[in-house]
């Protein structure tokens, strides 16, 4: 783990931490430039304010990074984000042609770089460098924590929740 890994990481922790006072899923992301070390874009989850099942946040900072770049090609380009990415953001990833993904947690429900699926692996036509576990105890304690006090008022996201077992 580099630094500038762990750096990014927190970055996302804080972000996840917004969606979880929105009553969201605590997941954040931030898409960077590896020549410069920038931050482009930043997003984190939005599904409950948005009422979109599309509002994950690398969705939201992949878009984000691809209009401020003005391309959706995004080679050089590295996302971070707290929780594993699942199908549909593992897809967006291939297709934003993105070089490098870097998650947290492991999610071995929905996680689709190498938990539950390996999209990356499917010999498609673009395949991004990876790397699992960077700070995944904060990250998996931040999803534990959340989960932990949508019980205590009675609220339930059972499919997410069964994901972070």
């Amino acid at each position: 783990m580099s630094e500038n890994d762990e750096r990014y990481m927190r970055r996302c922790m804080e972000l996840a931490e917004k969606a979880a006072e929105a009553g969201d899923v605590p997941v954040g992301a931030v898409v960077t430039d590896n020549g410069t070390g920038e931050i482009i874009s930043e997003g984190y989850n939005c599904r409950e304010s948005m009422l979109s099942p599309l509002a994950h946040a690398e969705l939201i900072a992949i878009k984000g990074a691809s209009e401020k770049l003005g391309s959706w090609h995004l080679e050089g380009c590295t996302l971070y984000v707290t929780l594993e990415p699942c199908a549909m953001c593992a897809g967006a990833v291939v297709n934003s042609r993105i070089s490098r993904v870097v998650w947290g947690a492991s999610d071995l429900r929905f996680g689709a770089c190498g938990s539950k699926l390996d999209l990356f692996a499917a010999g498609l036509n673009h395949t991004p460098e990876t790397e699992g576990g960077i700070l995944k105890e904060e990250c998996t304690a931040q999803l534990k924590g959340f989960f932990k006090q949508l019980r205590e008022r009675g609220k339930r996201y059972k499919q997410t929740e069964d994901s972070q077992k």
